[in-house]
């Protein structure tokens, strides 16, 4: 792939464009699901192909194509060419210049591809049957599932970046039902990482299970304000509606309610966010950004208070500050745009237990239902909940059929208590978080 990025590049230059870039990527990935101990589906999937930027008297031209014949690269390259004529002038379209070395992060586990089909869908197998094993009301698979991907980057661009790296992830999840009485209530649990041998089959089996089983009975509760716990999983569908408020572009645009609050307060003093590219373990992590950028380690609330955009070298460009290693891209067939990587709340020092030890009534959250509803402009939220009732320190009564709603910036402010359980899910992570008191509207 690389040898074909520099020969688009090579092209650009020479066809008129003043700088450009081109986007490689090669990737497979293979996903099995299992059902009642039958292999459901089975599919293996592959994208490769290359996407060209361009930029001339300011404007920008893009085009990708995933046919890496000759010809047909040398038409894309036109076309990025000749769509620039159609695209306004910018005076910040910049590409990164050349770096002399990248940090050392750990990509690629050898084993994912090296370990054979059948033992995989054997892993898939021993989820469904360890979740079954927990417990007799476990009775329908919805899904059982094993995933991986290998794939190879490489960027190239007209600055003097040439570089590229190996990566590959698996991971495992289940989704499940529980019935007793005539009730059903799903489960779910998920493990995703870089080493294959860090999947723990009954682990995952055992926790979908227990997450199912836990919630029959579920009961709705009379409307009232109280202490809540949000359950890790929880806390990350939140920090999804943060995410682009960090941004330097939302901010840029003015679609951030975090805008002008640098160095600010905008959390509780015992709240910290970073987002961290080079995080070793974590599948998001890699050297560089969709643009070639370093990754970086960026704290963007500290204590409490707000230190830092995300930046990709656009919106970096644009307030005269240093890219982040934010350029995020999901595939050579688009631009980059700022994003995350490892993106976490830091692990505080109590565990679930002491969380909830002076809670005399509350509220456990283990789900969320309607938070694409959410406003990431002003952050107001008012969605669907389930979970555990907290009485007297301990969870007893399954809740269903309630409502929690909000401010995200509030609630932020709120958190007066944070586990040591940070967990990750794909690329966010959150430990157990405690909120002061919501409102939670049932009967």
């Amino acid at each position: 792939m690389g040898t074909i990025t520099r020969k688009m590049v090579e092209l650009a230059q020479q066809k008129g464009a003043e700088m450009s870039e081109a986007y490689g990527l090669d990737a497979r990935e293979l996903s099995i699901d299992v059902s009642q101990g039958v292999v459901e589906t089975m599919k293996l999937a592959e994208d490769r192909g290359v996407g060209l930027r361009i930029f001339k008297k300011g404007r920008m031209g893009y085009a990708y194509t995933s046919d890496l014949d000759e010809k047909v690269l040398e038409s894309t390259v036109e076309r990025a060419i000749a769509n620039a004529v159609w695209t306004g002038e910018d005076p910040y379209h910049v590409l990164p210049s050349k770096v002399e070395a990248y940090p050392h992060v750990d990509t690629f586990d050898p084993e994912i591809s090296k370990t054979a089909v059948e033992e995989k869908i054997n892993l898939a197998k021993e989820i469904e049957a360890a979740a079954r094993a927990t417990d007799e009301r476990v009775k329908i698979t919805e899904r059982s599932n094993y995933q991986d991907a290998e794939y190879t980057v490489s960027i190239v661009n007209s600055r003097g970046i040439d570089a590229s790296y190996r990566g590959a992830y698996c991971g495992a999840y289940a989704y499940l039902v529980a019935e007793e009485n005539g009730e059903n209530q799903t489960g779910f649990a998920l493990s995703y990482g870089l080493r294959f041998s860090d999947i723990d089959p009954t682990k995952v089996g055992q926790e979908a299970a227990n997450k199912a089983v836990r919630m029959l009975g579920a009961k709705r509760i009379a409307s009232k304000r109280m202490p809540v716990l949000l359950d890790p999983y929880v806390v990350t569908q939140f920090m999804g509606i943060l995410t682009p408020a960090l941004t330097a572009e939302a901010v840029q645009k003015g679609k951030s309610p975090l805008a002008g609050k640098k160095d600010q307060i905008v959390a509780s003093d015992i709240l910290t966010l970073v987002d961290d590219g080079r995080l070793e373990g974590r599948i998001a992590s890699a050297p560089f950004d969709g643009e070639g950028v370093p990754s970086s380690r960026t704290v963007l609330i500290e204590d409490g208070i707000l230190k830092n955009y995300l930046h990709n070298s656009y919106t970096a460009r644009k307030e005269g500050a240093i890219s982040t290693g934010n350029g995020t891209r999901g595939s050579f067939r688009g631009t980059p745009e700022v994003g995350t990587t490892n993106f976490y709340l830091q692990a505080g020092q109590e565990t679930q237990e002491g969380l909830m030890a002076g809670i005399d009534y509350g509220f456990y959250v283990t789900e969320v239902m309607g938070m694409h509803t959410a406003n990431p402009i002003s952050g107001d939220f008012s969605i669907g909940a389930s979970g555990l009732l907290i009485e007297k320190g301990r969870l007893t009564t399954p809740v269903r059929g309630v409502a929690i709603a909000g401010n995200l910036m509030e609630l932020l402010q709120n958190i007066d208590g944070i586990g040591n359980d940070l967990t990750f899910f794909v690329g966010k992570g959150a430990p157990t978080v405690r909120i002061t008191s919501l409102p939670v509207s049932g009967d």
